[in-house]
């Protein structure tokens, strides 16, 4: 049975419609308009169209800020990616940890995007969960009413290298330089943030799950269901991603399907400063970023203990 965590009234959260100018040397953006609800806000996503990828000025619905995590555990780096059912879209997609941007954080998106990964993905040890740090500021810790938090042993948040080409709130470029498109089909501007998250050595036994937020009733409410962590990684070869897909339990890496897998369109290709499309199949993606299927030996590889002769038994059967 999956534990709840927190409720909140979904008419607390507000957040603000904006005015984009974007140029091939930067984009810039401002909230316009009074704060609106959440069903307000996904009354005004509908599509939109440019003419120029690279020059136009357009009002969006909303600012959504995404995290691509890379995770450092034993030595090796992964991707996180979280599995959602998006009720607006009608799919299933693995995406980032994402979010929508607040109102009074549409100046600061960075700190909404660390709250995400505070609310979204969850490090377990036998002796508790992990708390954060960014730099030198704790993470919230959300669920500290119903979870045991462990301060002694945080994994640590930093930045990595930013985008390329700037991004400003009206005048103030943004901290960390995240990369930024619009969304097409949602009318909506989207951030990405490039942090690294280190688990401490000491860390044994480390699982993860992914928590997300859904409306029941009238309440939003989130619970973590271990049967279902929803929390996925893509390790990387050299800072490259390779075409593989698992989830950590206890230490142990499993290897999950990836048939009949799409990504969030944050996958999907980028033209200029837009992305078209609602979501890329996995083999698609892998095929757009020259990337080879593992074999079976690739995956034995990443296994360990008990799991390896699990799988040696399957396979010769």
């Amino acid at each position: 049975m999956p534990r709840m965590l927190i409720r909140k009234n979904p008419s607390d959260f507000k957040t603000l419609p904006l005015y984009v100018e974007a140029t091939p040397e930067g984009l810039s953006y401002q909230s316009v308009g009074m704060p609106l609800n959440f069903t307000q806000t996904l009354q005004k996503r509908r599509p939109v169209k440019v003419a120029d990828t690279e020059r136009f000025s357009l009002e969006l619905a909303n600012l959504g800020v995404s995290v691509r995590l890379t995770l450092n555990w034993q030595g090796r780096d992964y991707w996180v990616l979280v599995r959602q059912r998006r009720q607006d879209r009608g799919d299933v997609v693995l995406k980032l940890i994402s979010g929508y941007v607040p109102a009074h954080e549409v100046n600061l998106p960075l700190h909404t995007a660390i709250q995400e990964i505070a609310e979204e993905c969850l490090l377990e040890t036998p002796e508790g969960w992990l708390s954060g740090r960014f730099n030198d500021t704790w993470l919230p810790a959300p669920y500290s009413a119903a979870l045991h938090y462990r301060e002694a042993l945080p994994f640590r948040l930093t930045p990595l290298s930013g985008a390329a080409r700037p991004v400003r709130c009206g005048a103030q470029p943004l901290l960390e330089r995240p990369r930024a498109y619009v969304h097409l089909p949602t009318a909506s501007l989207q951030l990405i943030y490039d942090l690294r998250l280190e688990v401490p050595k000491e860390a044994k036994s480390l699982s993860l799950f992914h928590v997300d937020e859904r409306l029941e009733g009238d309440q939003l409410v989130a619970r973590l269901d271990r049967q279902r962590p929803d929390l996925y990684l893509i390790p990387l070869t050299e800072g490259q991603p390779c075409a593989e897909l698992y989830t950590l339990s206890k230490d142990r890496l499993q290897p999950a399907s990836t048939r009949g897998v799409r990504l969030a369109e944050s996958f999907a290709p980028q033209d200029g400063w837009v992305v078209h499309d609602e979501r890329i199949r996995w083999k698609d993606w892998v095929k757009q970023q020259g990337l080879n299927p593992p074999t079976p030996e690739s995956r034995l590889k990443r296994l360990t203990g008990k799991a390896r002769q699990i799988f040696r038994k399957v396979v010769k059967s």
